[in-house]
């Protein structure tokens, strides 16, 4: 299956991000919307009670999963949003990159935003990502 064709950029005037792309265009393939993605297990169970890290590892593998399900790989990924909760300390986040940088195309990597929130939907849960996929037709 051959790649989407994308073009990743930064613009002139902005300074070049790490880890991440300021700007994915997308100039064809089929676009697939992932809702935002848990630290559940498949039993729906919490993976990771009070561990950030376990829970991103968890919430990777469930992006990993539905994004396959659609027909796409991880190197498709061309938007994720991840929302941190903000008792989660600024100290932690490298467990996040470090994870991130395991599942996603570094060297093309999708545009990103990272927000800390107040809480998520369900008590326990830190972290909260959603993604956006563009697969080849």
């Amino acid at each position: 299956m051959s790649k989407p064709n994308r073009e990743y950029l930064t613009p002139s005037n902005s300074f070049q991000p790490v880890g991440y792309s300021r700007v994915v265009k997308v100039n064809k393939g089929t676009l697939v919307y992932l809702a935002g993605q848990v630290p559940m297990d498949a039993s729906g169970n919490l993976v990771g009670p009070g561990d950030f890290g376990a829970q991103v590892e968890q919430v990777f593998r469930n992006i990993k999963d539905a994004v396959e399900t659609a027909g796409g790989t991880m190197a498709d990924l061309i938007k994720i949003n991840n929302y941190v909760v903000a008792s989660v300390d600024q100290a932690e986040l490298p467990k996040f990159r470090t994870t991130r940088d395991r599942y996603i195309n570094v060297k093309s990597p999708p545009a990103s935003t990272l927000v800390y929130v107040s809480r998520l939907a369900q008590p326990g849960w830190l972290v909260e990502i959603e993604a956006v996929a563009a697969i080849d037709d």
